[in-house]
């Protein structure tokens, strides 16, 4: 037993230079006992040892602690709950609340004044618009000439279907030799002019579900024309490029032109729509590029991102992070890039159960105060659902529906999404005649 118990002092002997090393799981093992915490692994943590162990440890702080450990294999960690944390590897696009707050903190000192927040402003929309490379890839884009001579872009439409108070009719437009952009229409029944919604779509399954064809069922009712489109890689577009296509850096800017180009063609094909009224809404991963294609076209003249918005995350998909617009004019985040809107009407719906819990307290004011800069604070808006998470759920719609019924003077008499009908996914496709 002696000898059993010199060995292990021997062993486990930690001195100047040994460098105090020490095995990682067992100092883990130590810190959550210490703590009484538990971890969640997503890096290996197998035969990795840590010099000066214990003196990376602070006993008056758990996350203070983990940052002087993680930060030696480049690993990052992130509160669960009040009893456990996730060990990661390091994430680009992802960092925690007080560094979105020290961002937005340092970007508030560039500009004190309108005049010095569009130089910024233009700066920003120029070198976004180089880094994510989009005109190279709109010059690649197949075009065709019409009877008149025009320039179009190859376009196939489906049949119209009729439904209670709007129609649907799938577009399918070629955009580079061999891909398309895949969505469907939903217009209004009434006559005259109406507001365009362009609706890119997040990483819930589908554009064909239930909830995103009574929200733009909804509101092509209440007197707009909403299109959606597949993201790259997903539905119709995974059968031309597989679904490994989706985390490339291409799907960052193919999601945009798709938005970019669909309302551009809507525009000037169709003699429906009234061009003052032109919006663009998305949740979670749409409304990254919400965010991305207001600041790209100024014809958007309201945005809508659900469930997005941070300055302590860029989106964790590499179609939305694919290039590195958040490097442009020395770093930004996406509520600066958001705040490109300004003074246009725009609505910011969050909650409580992912990344946007902090905007209320963060990222509202400080668009507040870009939209002071113009006596326009009214105009940014925020929706905050403190008890509800990740999704785009009936009180999340109903805040999308409130914003463009005021500011593109919707009729509400005809918000009921009892009425919207729900299409089987195969009549969503382009296939489908």
């Amino acid at each position: 037993m002696v000898a059993v118990m010199l060995m292990a002092l021997k062993t486990t002997a930690q001195t100047f230079e040994t460098q105090y090393e020490r095995s990682v799981s067992d100092v883990m093992t130590d810190i959550q006992n210490r703590f009484e915490v538990r971890f969640k692994y997503n890096v290996d943590t197998v035969g990795k040892r840590l010099p000066y162990a214990d003196f990376r440890i602070r006993p008056y702080s758990i996350e203070q602690t983990l940052d002087n450990i993680c930060k030696y294999f480049d690993w990052n960690w992130w509160k669960q709950n009040e009893k456990l944390y996730k060990i990661k590897p390091y994430e680009y696009p992802r960092r925690h609340e007080d560094e979105g707050k020290k961002m937005l903190d340092y970007l508030s000192t560039l500009y004190n004044n309108k005049e010095q927040w569009e130089t910024r402003r233009d700066s920003l929309r120029r070198e976004v618009r180089q880094r994510l490379e989009l005109d190279a890839f709109l010059d690649s884009c197949v075009e065709t000439k019409d009877e008149n001579g025009y320039l179009q872009r190859p376009v196939t439409l489906s049949k119209i279907r009729k439904h209670n108070g709007y129609t649907t009719q799938n577009i399918c437009i070629e955009l580079t030799p061999g891909q398309h952009l895949f969505g469907t229409i939903y217009a209004s029944t009434k006559k005259g002019e109406h507001a365009l919604i362009i609706c890119p779509d997040g990483h819930w399954p589908m554009r064909y579900r239930k909830d995103e064809q009574q929200r733009l069922g909804t509101l092509a009712r209440m007197g707009a024309v909403c299109v959606d489109f597949d993201l790259y890689g997903w539905g119709e577009s995974e059968k031309e490029v597989g679904a490994e296509a989706h985390h490339t850096s291409r799907a960052h800017v193919y999601q945009a032109a798709c938005g970019y180009i669909l309302l551009d063609w809507m525009l000037k094909n169709r003699k429906d729509i009234d061009s003052e009224r032109v919006g663009v809404m998305g949740g979670s991963g749409g409304g990254t590029h919400t965010v991305l294609l207001s600041l790209l076209d100024e014809r958007v003249k309201a945005s809508a991102p659900v469930v997005h918005l941070s300055s302590h995350f860029d989106g964790g998909c590499p179609c939305e992070s694919g290039k590195p617009i958040q490097l442009s004019a020395g770093g930004t985040c996406e509520p600066e890039l958001a705040a490109i809107m300004a003074p246009k009407p725009m609505l910011i719906v969050s909650d409580g159960g992912d990344w946007t819990s902090s905007v209320p307290t963060l990222e509202f004011p400080y668009l507040q105060r870009i939209y002071g800069f113009y006596g326009a604070k009214e105009q940014v808006r925020n929706v905050h659902l403190p008890k509800e998470g990740h999704d785009f759920g009936k009180n999340k719609r109903q805040a999308v529906y409130d914003f463009f019924i005021d500011v593109f003077r919707l009729d509400r008499s005809m918000l009921n999404e009892d009425k919207v009908t729900i299409e089987q996914d195969f009549k969503l496709k382009s296939l489908y005649k």
